[in-house]
């Protein structure tokens, strides 16, 4: 399979969860830098909308299927993505491996309170972990050097981004190399998940692709008419795809004369 495969104009790297950890090791090992873009449908439709949230995701050395339902519509439009490689799933992966090899890591995100939950949350689960330094995710944009530099005096070589987009995108695509991580990843609301303020959507509505869903009755109000405008976008979005690239029987008959 070729490894990077495009789907709305936007160039993804097929790669299983395990060949993506595995990619971020070696980037520590080989003291490379990689920063990571995640796309679901949500952003897919974003981008479209926003040149400079499309430049920086674009602009990642890997960008990733986050979401089920981009797999699902790569498999309709014949671009063929081995599996979903979920965010949230990714950086526990990352943090264990982190734990296992001595690799220091860097916190960066969500309200102080949530914050400290978290990390007390992530001794308990990762105790030998190293964790280098955290600070919560809101600030000016005029603070973004000193912060990332802050990140680059800890030592740490992955960085986790517990931001919003298209916040966290911004930042990686300004400040990431500046930060020295190896592995820059943004993971979105998983600080408010590992904190226990929100809670994930149980594996089965994660594989049906409802995580969407689950979020959006915990939080009616705030999500429900977002979840539903990007989905009925990004459906629109993936018929139009999946018609440019079929050819009108008028035109098969056309060429048959």
């Amino acid at each position: 399979m070729n490894r990077r495969q495009s789907l709305f104009g936007v160039t993804l790297d097929a790669l299983t969860m395990d060949e993506t950890v595995q990619r971020c090791l070696d980037a520590v090992r080989r003291g490379e830098q990689i920063e990571i873009g995640m796309v679901n449908a949500a952003k897919l439709v974003a981008m479209r909308r926003d040149p400079r949230l499309a430049a920086a995701v674009s602009g990642c050395d890997l960008v990733l299927a986050d979401g089920q339902a981009v797999v699902w519509a790569g498999r309709i439009l014949g671009v063929r993505l081995p599996e979903r490689v979920a965010g949230i799933d990714l950086f526990m992966r990352l943090l264990a491996a982190a734990e296992a090899a001595g690799i220091p890591v860097y916190l960066l995100g969500a309200r102080q309170d949530v914050l400290g939950m978290m990390l007390d949350r992530i001794a308990e689960r990762f105790p030998g972990l190293r964790v280098a330094g955290s600070r919560n995710g809101y600030f000016d944009d005029s603070e973004q050097p000193d912060i990332a530099d802050a990140v680059a005096d800890s030592g740490a070589r992955l960085l986790f981004l517990g931001m919003t987009s298209p916040k966290k995108e911004m930042f990686t695509a300004g400040y990431g190399k500046r930060t020295g991580a190896h592995v820059v990843h943004g993971v979105g609301g998983s600080f408010d998940i590992l904190a226990g303020i929100t809670k994930r959507a149980p594996l089965v509505w994660q594989r049906m692709g409802l995580e969407w869903f689950y979020r959006t009755l915990q939080e009616p109000r705030r999500l429900g008419k977002r979840y539903l405008t990007t989905n009925a976008a990004f459906l629109a979005m993936t018929a139009r795809e999946l018609i440019r690239r079929t050819p009108s029987a008028a035109g098969s008959a056309n060429r048959s004369h």
